[in-house]
């Protein structure tokens, strides 16, 4: 039997806006055919459900026949797509619509009318970067100039053929430039970050090997530049070259900011930037320039933009909601961080036909270490569970660091029989993924030896390894496992015997009180 995740139909009723069901509802009222009615039946039925069931949608809905079930729903989705056609703002859409008013025209005979309709594409898409309907509007108006005779054809032929040229050469860039960033951040979903000089080098070589050669930053238009600078946000990140991705992320921002009519076309990819800017002064510490970005994210959600779409609010509240994890996680205010958990949690469920499960993943890990700096291990070890306990098929790395907290977590609560044997089990998974760094040799290392020491040998134990990850900060592949978990913090905690976010309020009030140093 079909499950919520699974009929199609179901999914598109519920992420249909109120505004939007009540517009197919007056369409479908307006047409008043018999077939139009039972839809509505349909389709009122469906909206009312909590959990796509088919057995008891046919039971409550005697009207409704088993064998026609599959038709209506076919039919049902096609009106409902239609009628979200009509009421689209996008771009793509409306261009969409121009090339097909063009057709209409051009069949009717109406050939000079179809070139003027073609003309509007051509220098709309023009304005806005949308190349591949000037190529749809081109090769259209390319076969009415060669089949009829429209009083336009003097020298038509060869600005025609240069036009063509020059938009299948963006086409032919866009298409590299976007097919190379796309490889680039789907090796870093696989994988994470580079995990060791092996890594390191077959990144680069990929790298060096892909990025197109003709590429001319200043003959650019938009979307090239995007991808562009997409390219090397990952490219650095993966690196863990955090002032390159701080750069590119940068570079990414800006390029809306200079063509902000293209928020409203490209919102997703203007959110993901703030994203990764946000990130970027996140894992550098940069106390104020993380404010402003963040200011950035609350002006973009509460403009016309940021609302404009289901798609657009989701994207919107996952993105912003790490940010806000983040800052709590940089200002040291674990506990008050806490009081935003339950929204973000009702947030997940409400958007669960729509999330992902790597943003899940990374939400369960941001609450965890939430809980944990707030010094409640056991719910940190809750939602640890939580990703423990799913198929590590992707963001190996963070199920490592997952496992990793989850150990810790125990070791804090004194769990020290079962920290045996996490340990081994750690360990083992981690090496499997090839996931073991020089920090986290130390940090077992250091577990091992604990069990054997009295708590003053202990605490005394705590200070060289201290000393050992500081000497480590430079160096980028260790900088991966800083970046997950704030295992120097927690170090300085347990030798200072006071909790982990205390330490880390300390410092950010630190850096308030003597201005944060320029990194960047």
């Amino acid at each position: 039997m079909p499950n919520r995740n699974t009929d199609e139909l179901f999914q598109l009723i519920k992420s249909l806006s109120k505004s939007e069901k009540r517009s197919f509802k007056l369409h479908v009222k307006r047409a008043s055919g018999t077939d139009d009615l039972k839809i509505l039946s349909l389709f009122d039925a469906l909206d009312g459900m909590q959990e796509y069931d088919e057995e008891k949608l046919l039971r409550k809905n005697a009207s409704i026949q088993k064998q026609q079930l599959s038709n209506m729903k076919a039919y049902l989705y096609k009106q409902i797509l239609a009628t979200l056609v009509h009421s689209s703002p996008d771009i793509e859409t409306q261009l969409a619509e121009q090339i097909m008013y063009a057709r209409l025209l051009y069949n009717k005979g109406l050939y000079m009318q179809a070139l003027k309709a073609l003309d509007k594409v051509k220098s709309t898409a023009k304005t806005f970067s949308q190349s591949t309907y000037r190529i749809q509007a081109l090769i259209f108006e390319k076969k009415i100039e060669s089949m009829h005779i429209t009083r336009s054809f003097e020298g038509r032929a060869g600005e025609l053929s240069r036009e063509s040229d020059e938009v299948n050469n963006r086409v032919s860039q866009l298409n590299k430039l976007s097919g190379f960033a796309l490889q680039l951040y789907s090796w870093y979903i696989q994988n994470g970050h580079a995990r060791d000089e092996k890594d390191e080098r077959a990144l680069k070589a990929f790298f060096e090997a892909n990025l197109p050669v003709a590429c001319n930053l200043y003959a650019m238009d938009f979307y090239e530049r995007l991808y562009y600078y997409q390219a090397f946000s990952w490219y650095t990140f993966i690196l863990q070259d955090l002032l390159g991705f701080y750069k590119a992320s940068q570079k990414w921002v800006d390029l809306f900011e200079t063509n902000p009519g293209m928020k409203d076309i490209e919102s997703i990819q203007y959110v993901k930037g703030l994203h990764n800017l946000s990130t970027a002064h996140f894992v550098l510490s940069n106390y104020k320039k993380f404010e402003e970005a963040l200011h950035l994210f609350e002006n973009f959600i509460q403009s016309d933009a940021g609302q404009k779409d289901t798609n657009t609010q989701i994207q919107a509240f996952i993105y912003y909601e790490i940010a806000l994890l983040n800052k709590h996680f940089m200002h040291g205010s674990f506990i008050e961080g806490l009081n935003i958990v339950p929204e973000i949690e009702e947030k997940i469920e409400e958007y669960k036909l729509h999330i992902d499960n790597h943003r899940v993943l990374i939400f369960y890990y941001k609450i965890a270490c939430l809980y944990f700096g707030s010094g409640d291990n056991e719910k940190a070890v809750e939602y640890l569970n939580e990703i423990i306990n799913r198929k590590p098929d992707l963001r190996a790395d963070l199920h490592c660091y997952a496992r990793l907290l989850h150990l810790i977590a125990h070791y804090e609560m004194g769990n020290y029989d079962l920290v045996e044997y996490l340990i081994k089990s750690v360990y083992r998974f981690m090496a499997k993924m090839n996931s073991l760094s020089v920090v986290e040799e130390e940090i077992f290392k250091f577990l091992r030896k604990s069990f054997s020491l009295t708590s003053s040998k202990v605490i005394a134990e705590f200070k060289p390894l201290k000393e050992k990850f500081e000497a480590l900060k430079g160096n980028p592949l260790a900088t991966r496992s800083f970046m997950y978990l704030d295992i120097i913090g927690w170090l300085e905690s347990k030798i200072e015997n006071v909790p982990v976010q205390q330490i880390i309020r300390n410092k950010y009030l630190a850096s308030k009180k003597n201005r944060q140093p320029a990194y960047i």
